[in-house]
């Protein structure tokens, strides 16, 4: 049985229930997919998802990583290390705080993440080709009401 979030109604909280499988089971079945695709040699999600990042927003610091990505900047400090060793990222000094150092996608983190994009789209695309067209459109409101939801701030958070 679901748990009622204090505030919502029963049939909003299963609602979201129901919602948050079907995110985490379609995750999880695109991280496969693009695992299997890739021989094992792809990206772990936390390093996919710096790389996308730092092409987003960068050039960053690793403290700005950490802050985008809700993690620790140790743990932001150690993908980045991943990631320059790698060859998708470069590493440049800092303008404003020599201590520090920025890092931004290069051509080979621009190409990687264009074929892991390319894979997982394709994916979806072959997933959803036998849909009804009014089905497609309903994803597509949906990812854009998701995308809605997930910029704004919270209730209680700050961005």
């Amino acid at each position: 049985m679901t748990e009622i979030v204090p505030g919502t109604s029963r049939e909003l909280t299963e609602a979201a229930a129901h919602l948050r499988m079907a995110i985490v089971r379609t995750a999880r079945r695109l991280r496969q997919e693009a695992a299997s695709a890739a021989g094992g040699t792809e990206l772990s999600p936390t390093a996919a998802a710096a790389l996308a990042t730092v092409e987003r927003h960068g050039p960053l610091t690793p403290s700005e990583l950490a802050e985008i990505e809700r993690v620790k900047r140790p743990t932001a400090t150690r993908t980045l290390r991943l990631l320059v060793d790698a060859g998708l990222v470069d590493r440049a000094p800092d303008p404003d705080d020599r201590r520090s150092a920025l890092v931004s996608v290069s051509a080979a983190g621009r190409e990687r993440l264009r074929r892991l994009r390319g894979r997982k789209n394709a994916y979806l695309a072959r997933r959803m080709r036998d849909l009804p067209e009014e089905d497609v459109a309903a994803l597509e409101r949906a990812a854009a009401i998701l995308e809605e939801l997930l910029e704004a701030p919270a209730q209680g958070e700050r961005r």
